[in-house]
């Protein structure tokens, strides 16, 4: 599970995030409120920890932004700001909760945990079907009739990610953040690589599925 922390507080992103990794979670961290709702935009995270007290713009004015955007992702609002009326405007933009600074850690992982036990929040955890092929995302499994194999990581997160967004075009920048992340310096060519690697095992196992270059834009599954 991917999640996007919006935070200027550099010191506390970087405790958050070591906390997070170590409960599995994959995490990227901006700073910035334009920059965070840009990422919001693009999708990529399945959720986003928000502060309100944020360069650019402030987390609200991201948050309503994102939502007129229809970007649907679980959004936890941290911060300091902790009035009655503050709750209640955070909760009314669209956040799925509230939590104030200071806050214990245990609290927020209980709180995320609460989220992904929301039916259509995540399915991380059921097979995903397209055509012909089922994958699993925990064992990294794919099978199509009696054909299996098993993916390595990075083929899996890609599969993934193209069964999530059926018939769409994603753009090379959308699967480079989406399976190596927003602080990935990997080289283009490398997404070139492991579209090669999972051609061949859609191939391997027979399906009827492919992965199409979109010239100039990117890859449909």
């Amino acid at each position: 599970m991917k999640i996007l922390l919006i935070e200027d507080d550099k010191e506390l992103c970087e405790t958050l995030k070591y906390r997070l990794e170590k409960e599995d979670f994959t995490v990227d961290v901006c700073h910035d409120g334009e920059e965070g709702l840009y990422f919001m935009q693009e999708n990529l995270h399945d959720l986003v920890i928000l502060d309100r007290m944020l360069p650019s713009m402030d987390g609200v004015t991201v948050l309503r932004e994102a939502r007129k955007g229809h970007v649907t992702t679980p959004v936890i609002f941290l911060t300091a700001l902790g009035d009655l009326n503050d709750k209640i405007t955070g909760l009314d933009c669209g956040a799925d909760d509230y939590m104030v600074k200071p806050f214990a850690f245990e609290e927020l992982y209980a709180r995320i945990r609460c989220l992904m036990r929301r039916p259509g929040k995540w399915e991380g955890s059921s097979f995903l079907t397209m055509k012909d092929i089922t994958y699993d995302p925990e064992t990294k499994h794919l099978s199509c009739g009696a054909n299996e194999c098993t993916l390595s990581k990075r083929e899996g997160d890609l599969l993934e990610v193209f069964l999530r967004n059926p018939g769409q075009t994603l753009t090379r920048s959308v699967l480079i953040n989406r399976v190596w992340g927003l602080d990935s310096d990997v080289e283009e060519g490398n997404l070139d690589n492991y579209i090669h690697f999972l051609r061949r095992r859609l191939k391997t196992v027979g399906s009827t599925l492919t992965v199409k270059t979109i010239r100039g834009i990117g890859y449909q599954l």
